[in-house]
C-alpha cells in the first residue's frame, strides 16, 4: 500500500449543537480537533464534507417506529433520557450528517486505503432503541449501506472504546459477515452487556502494558480467524487515564501506541481502514482533543511519515 495523504471527513454541523450548560458532551471538541489537525500540517485537500444521511438508509438498520419517534419526538420522557441530549431538529440534522460522515469515511478507505472521521462511533443504538448519546448507529449504517453494494464484503469493527460497543453487537448478531469486537471497561457503561464475537473487558485501572498486549491478541486474532477486506475502527480515548468516565490507566503515550498498532497492522496487512473518533469526556477541551489527535499522529506516521505530526512527544499534559 503506498503512500496518501489521509483523507479526513468533517463537517462544521458537529459542533453546532445547542445543549444545557454544563452538559456532559464535550461538543466542541470535533472543531478544536479539526483545528489542531490544520495547526500540524493537514492539507487543504484531506478535507472531505460529508452529506446527511436520508431517513431511508436510516431505514435500513433501525427500525420504522423508533426512526418514526425520533422524528417527530413521540417518545416516552424515559426512553428519551437514556439517549441524554434535549430533543432538537438541529440534533438530528447533525445525527444525519455524522452518520453520512462515517459511511463516507468506509468508502474512501476502500479506495485510499486509510481514512478517518472526526466524529462518529454511536455504538449504544439499537435497532428500536438509543443511549448513551447515540441517537443511531452509525457504524452499523455505513456495514449495511456497503454490504448493498458489496455483499460478499468482510467487516471487523474494532471497538476500543471504553464502553462496550452493545448496540453495535446486537445488530450484526445474525450476520456473519460483520465481526464485532470490543476492548472495554468490564465494570462500565452499559452495566448489562451483550455478546460481541470478540468481547476482551478489562479490569479497572488496567495499565498501558496490560491494554496493549490484550490489544496485540486480538489483532492477532483477527489477521488469523477473521481475515476482513476492511476494519471500521472505533478509536475512543475515554480509555484515557484522565477522562472523567473511563475507569482506565492508559497514558497518552499508550493512546498513541494503541493507534498506531491499529494502523500499522491494517497497513502491514493491506487492510483497508476506516476510523470514526469515539468517545472521550473531559472538560479540559485541550486535554480531550491532544487524547483524540493521537490517531491523526499515528495516521501520518504509518501512511505518510510526515515528520509534521510524528516528531516530538506526545504532548502528555
Amino acid at each position: 500500500m503506498k503512500k496518501v495523504d489521509v483523507p479526513f471527513i468533517y463537517s462544521p454541523i458537529y459542533s453546532e449543537l445547542n445543549l444545557p450548560p454544563r452538559h456532559r458532551y464535550p461538543i466542541e471538541k470535533y472543531r478544536l480537533l479539526k483545528n489542531w489537525a490544520i495547526k500540524h500540517g493537514a492539507k487543504e485537500h484531506q478535507w472531505h464534507r460529508p452529506s446527511a444521511l436520508s431517513w431511508q438508509q436510516v431505514g435500513r438498520t433501525h427500525c420504522s417506529g423508533y426512526i418514526e419517534q425520533l422524528r417527530e419526538n413521540s417518545m416516552e420522557k424515559a426512553l428519551w433520557r437514556r439517549i441524554g441530549f434535549p430533543w432538537s431538529e438541529s440534533l438530528l440534522q447533525r445525527t444525519l450528517t455524522s452518520a453520512g460522515g462515517t459511511l463516507l469515511t468506509t468508502e474512501l478507505a476502500l479506495t485510499r486505503g486509510i481514512a478517518i472521521h472526526f466524529s462518529g462511533g454511536y455504538h449504544h443504538a439499537h435497532k428500536d432503541w438509543g443511549s448513551g448519546f447515540c441517537l443511531i448507529n452509525d457504524l452499523a449504517i455505513a456495514c449495511n449501506e456497503l454490504l448493498l453494494k458489496y455483499p460478499s464484503l468482510k467487516i471487523a469493527i474494532l471497538d476500543t472504546d471504553v464502553h462496550q460497543g452493545d448496540g453495535t453487537a446486537t445488530l450484526f448478531a445474525n450476520d456473519d459477515r460483520v465481526f464485532t469486537c470490543s476492548l472495554h471497561g468490564e465494570r462500565n457503561f452499559p452495566f448489562s452487556k451483550v455478546e460481541s464475537d470478540l468481547d476482551k473487558p478489562l479490569a479497572k485501572h488496567t495499565s498501558d502494558e496490560q491494554y496493549l498486549d490484550t490489544l496485540q491478541e486480538t489483532l492477532q486474532f483477527i489477521k488469523r480467524d477473521v481475515k476482513p477486506d476492511l476494519i471500521l475502527y472505533d478509536a475512543g480515548v475515554d480509555i484515557y487515564q484522565r477522562d472523567e468516565l473511563g475507569h482506565l490507566n492508559i497514558s497518552l503515550a499508550g493512546i498513541f501506541q494503541r493507534d498506531l498498532s491499529v494502523l500499522g497492522f491494517a497497513k502491514r496487512e493491506d487492510i483497508p481502514l476506516a476510523a470514526v473518533i469515539g468517545g472521550g469526556y473531559q472538560r479540559n477541551l485541550d486535554r480531550l482533543v491532544r487524547a483524540h489527535a493521537q490517531l491523526l499522529r499515528a495516521s501520518y506516521h504509518v501512511y505518510t511519515e510526515s515528520q509534521l505530526l510524528t516528531e516530538g512527544k506526545t504532548y502528555e499534559v
